[in-house]
């Protein structure tokens, strides 16, 4: 008797436990796809060292989103947020303080988690094109290297010569719990100007 009341209590905890995960889940997944649905920001402001005159307003405010990342052969879509926090992460790729905001100039770095929003990027390869919208245009990057750094290996991130595109993530991709390498695209923009404005 004593047995039969401790499996139907134990029976009953495993089923609040799977209904906990499971709203956990739907959360996480429907905070995700209304990120996907929001606005690119239209605000901006040059960053020391990107190269360009003249522009100014605010820094974008945490969270907000500041561009649309895009390669369509390897199936990646994703909003980017301003900010690479956990909280952040979370929800769509970030833009990591201090490079350069999405933009025709500086070394851009973007950061991803590589089991959701990255994941597309084990198949990235020299060559492969990356589509960054702005509120301002569209810019085209292509692939010019991969590599595999230590977490400290921040110099990816330094400003450079022509205008880049860093995308950061986890490495090894399988690995479970926290990977011990970073997996690195970086991307060089393809033309001078955008490829299409907006109004």
């Amino acid at each position: 008797m004593i047995w039969r009341t401790l499996l139907t209590w134990l029976e009953a905890m495993l089923l609040a436990i799977g209904l906990l995960l499971g709203a956990w889940s739907a959360k996480v997944l429907l905070v995700s796809w209304y990120t996907q649905t929001l606005p690119i920001a239209t605000t901006k402001k040059t960053l020391p060292g990107d190269g360009a005159a003249g522009t100014s307003g605010p820094l974008p405010a945490p969270g907000s989103v500041i561009a649309q990342l895009r390669a369509p052969a390897l199936q990646l879509s994703t909003v980017v947020l301003e900010g690479s926090d956990e909280q952040t992460l979370a929800r769509a790729a970030g833009h990591i303080e201090d490079t350069s905001l999405p933009g025709p100039q500086g070394n851009i770095g973007i950061a991803g988690h590589r089991d959701t929003i990255f994941r597309a990027l084990r198949r990235a390869r020299v060559g492969d094109e990356f589509d960054l919208m702005t509120a301002d245009g569209e810019y085209r990057y292509r692939v010019t290297r991969t590599l595999i750094v230590d977490p400290d290996d921040v110099y990816v991130l330094d400003p450079t010569g022509t205008p880049t595109l860093t995308l950061v993530t986890c490495w090894p991709f399988e690995f479970i719990g926290h990977a011990p390498k970073r997996f690195i695209v970086q991307a060089q923009l393809t033309t001078d100007v955008p490829l299409a404005t907006t109004p």
